[in-house]
């Protein structure tokens, strides 16, 4: 065994912080079952994500559109690549239902990538948005998009839709897209990101622009520190960092396991940057209390 093998073998065995504790409680499976009856997807249950039980047991989910299959094949997503069919018609009003059963004072909305589609998917956002915002008027919601290969016209109508936060995953640094993200690309990324909060500037609109990045997977200090440099000059409001997991041995291997010191030193890191709101920690993802974060960034000056 190599080097390089010894290293990945070690960094599987996960330290003491990598661990949860299951809620107990009747919410997580009154919410499983709401889900089942309402035929939703969530990115929790496809993306196998390690705070699903917590988040189920708080009454949350991040509804997942779309289809439960990908047209890309990222090495870090546990949600596969196939045909994901035809989109659900009455998808987005089966959301809002879910949405205003579950009570949700903010409902966060993501979907797989769907570049077999014209407007990869916007258009069903769009009216995703829209079926929430009329079933509940007062809810935040936030959208975490694909990169819709970069179209404008597909970014314009999901702004359109007015959503409270647009949230665009980077993930990682660019040195390591052509083996994490072979078919996204990192500046393509950053523009969707600096075009989006352009347009809800020039358009009036109180938005908020999100993203997120794993650590983990080799990247250095000095290249998070460039990706969030590149994040605030795209004028993005607010930055989640977690720790990279691998769902399976098919999957990129995790290089190695960040600790909790060092993700407190990165969320320093980015307030000082002028990040209005930043989470980082091992099990920090994208839509993790993404209402605190939200409020916790709506609150800070600037």
């Amino acid at each position: 065994m190599g080097p390089e093998a010894s290293a990945a073998k070690r960094a599987t065995r996960f330290p003491p912080w990598i661990r949860k504790r299951i809620p107990a409680g009747d919410e997580a499976a009154r919410v499983r079952r709401l889900l089942a009856d309402l035929g939703l997807s969530t990115v929790c249950s496809s993306a196998r994500c390690p705070n699903l039980a917590e988040c189920y047991a708080r009454g949350t989910a991040t509804f997942l559109i779309l289809g439960e299959s990908c047209t890309r094949s990222c090495r870090f997503c546990a949600i596969p690549s196939a045909d994901p069919g035809p989109p659900r018609e009455d998808e987005p009003e089966a959301v809002a239902e879910a949405a205003a059963r579950m009570g949700l004072r903010h409902v966060v909305v993501t979907s797989v990538t769907r570049d077999d589609l014209a407007d990869g998917g916007a258009g069903h956002f769009a009216r995703t948005i829209r079926a929430v915002h009329a079933r509940l008027p007062q809810a935040v919601i936030e959208v975490l998009t694909p990169d819709f290969q970069g179209s404008r016209a597909a970014l314009d109508a999901v702004l359109d839709a007015r959503p409270d936060i647009f949230n665009h995953n980077v993930e990682t640094a660019p040195r390591l897209y052509p083996a994490i993200r072979p078919e996204a690309d990192y500046h393509r990324s950053l523009d969707v990101l600096a075009y989006a909060k352009q347009q809800a500037e020039a358009r009036g609109l109180k938005m908020w622009t999100k993203s997120g990045l794993m650590v983990g997977l080799g990247e250095t200090p000095d290249e998070v520190r460039a990706v969030l440099g590149d994040l605030r000059k795209a004028g993005c409001d607010m930055v989640t960092i977690g720790q990279y997991l691998s769902p399976s041995a098919a999957h990129a291997p995790v290089a190695r396991f960040v600790e909790p010191a060092e993700f407190e030193a990165w969320k320093a890191e980015a307030r000082a940057m002028g990040f209005r709101a930043a989470a980082a920690g091992p099990f920090v993802r994208s839509s993790y209390e993404a209402e605190r974060v939200f409020c916790e960034g709506a609150g800070a000056p600037g």
